[in-house]
């Protein structure tokens, strides 16, 4: 599969990326992320020359609600759960990093210090390992006993999405709420009919990797953790997308950016800024010019191999 991260869409490179790549036949687009602004995709539609058919995965989501009142009602309750593990999980994963960047200030002998360090650091990185096999196993027990294609209503949605992605160039998959997106992503089953060739940015490349991280390290609230929040649809692996780093992480702190770095290896933190494009393929084989965290904490450029 050939998949192109883009950075942030607010100055479009969208346009000459899908015409150079995919210059003739439908491309489908998936603006779930929007929620209801969903339908609101008159400019997306231009950049891509008015070849665009959206698969409306929110307003089918939004159906899925009215017509199997069951299944809104359990996914109601599998969300408070999702929610109560997440918070259980932060509280615990304050307690880590802390740990980490308080190991990171003391003085002392440099080697027994880094040896203290990188236990520490993988002790978070087993806390994130847990904290994904609780959230899977939870979805995991919930669809054991609501099997999305026996709900007729979601069976009759899958159909049709696989359908109008059979007949596509491509797919590109658009930014938004992460959360939202991810989850009609799966509800869809999304990954099983993707052709040979996406285009993602923002939260689109970050639900379509192996594992979503959420970041923001200059929120209103003063800096936050990074943290696992589930497993993606895995269409790439390898690859942590970071988009809007410079805008969202303290990349000047070097100490701080080593411990995501190192955190997450051995997959490669990539920047997404505007006017990054990163061709690449399912094992996220990052061609030179990336730009990428080093576990150094630096910001570094992948040279040719």
């Amino acid at each position: 599969m050939r998949i192109t991260l883009l950075g942030p869409q607010r100055r479009p490179t969208l346009d000459t990326v899908a015409a150079s790549l995919y210059p003739e036949g439908p491309i489908a687009t998936i603006t779930a992320g929007w929620q209801e602004r969903e339908p609101d995709d008159g400019e997306l539609g231009k950049l891509l020359g008015a070849r665009d058919v959206n698969l409306r995965l929110y307003r089918r989501w939004l159906d899925v609600q009215d017509r199997d009142p069951e299944f809104a009602l359990a996914e109601r309750r599998l969300t408070a759960v999702l929610e109560d593990l997440q918070d259980t999980y932060l509280l615990r994963l304050d307690h880590a990093l802390q740990a980490v960047y308080a190991i990171q200030r003391r003085s002392g002998g440099a080697q027994l210090r880094a040896d203290v360090l990188a236990e520490a650091i993988e002790a978070v990185r087993e806390l994130d390992a847990a904290h994904l096999r609780r959230v899977s196993a939870v979805r995991g027990e919930f669809y054991r006993r609501l099997p999305p294609h026996d709900r007729a209503v979601i069976a009759e949605h899958r159909a049709d999405v696989a359908g109008l992605l059979a007949g596509a160039a491509a797919v590109v998959v658009a930014g938004g709420h992460v959360g939202v997106l991810a989850d009609v992503l799966h509800l869809f089953n999304v990954a099983a009919s993707l052709g040979p060739a996406v285009i993602a940015w923002s939260a689109g490349a970050m639900a379509l990797a192996e594992r979503t991280v959420l970041f923001h390290d200059r929120s209103a609230h003063g800096p936050g953790h990074p943290e696992v929040y589930e497993y993606g649809l895995s269409v790439f692996r390898g690859v942590v997308p970071l988009p809007h780093a410079r805008a969202r992480l303290l990349l000047d702190d070097a100490p701080r950016m080593a411990v995501f770095a190192r955190r997450f290896a051995p997959a490669r933190c990539v920047l997404l800024e505007n006017g990054t494009r990163i061709d690449t393929d399912g094992d996220g084989v990052c061609p030179p010019g990336t730009r990428v965290l080093a576990e150094d904490g630096r910001v570094t450029t992948l040279g040719a191999a």
